[in-house]
Parts: structure tokens; sequence; C-alpha cells
């Protein structure tokens, strides 16, 4: 099983749980399962038509999945999976 790090916005979705396991053999097969498992954690993980939220990023091994196969990148039993959601913001000077 894949463990997936949950950054502290999401855990209130998974019980407050810092990590979970789940089975899949790709990125989406094991997202899915989170959301299966927790489904408040769905419109923060997807966009409606099924892809990655663009607001979330999920590394694989320190690598971006974005850069890889994104949901379709393969992940292997010891892999780790890191769900960030992305900064948005900073600040604007007045005048």
């Amino acid at each position: 099983m894949a463990t997936i790090r949950i950054p502290p916005v999401l855990r209130p979705a998974v019980g407050g749980e810092k990590e979970l396991s789940a089975e899949g053999a790709n990125v989406g097969e094991i997202l899915r399962s989170v959301a299966q498992s927790h489904p408040d954690t769905r419109t923060q993980l997807f966009s409606d038509d099924g892809g990655l939220n663009r607001y979330v990023n999920v590394y694989l091994n320190d690598e971006d999945v974005r850069v890889l196969d994104g949901l379709d990148t393969a992940v292997g039993a010891s892999d780790t999976l890191v769900i960030l959601p992305a900064m948005a913001g900073g600040a604007h000077a007045a005048g």
C-alpha cells in the first residue's frame, strides 16, 4: 500500500490523520480510494471533470505528478504521495 501524507488543511476531512494508506496502481486510483473513504476530500482533490483540482499539488516521492503522467502515474507499494494545497495570494502594496 502506498502512503499518502495529508496536509493540515485536509486533516479534518480524514479524521485528523496525518497519513493514510491506500491501494492503487496509479495516482488517480489511490486518490479516488481516499475520496471514497473520506468523501469530504473529493471536491478538494478533484475538479468537476474528474481531473486533479488545479489548486492541489500531488508529489510522488518528491516529484510533481503533473510533470510525470498526472493521475496515470504508476505508484508502487513503497511509494509516498504528498498532497499539498497550492499557495496563492500575496501582498499588494497600496499607493
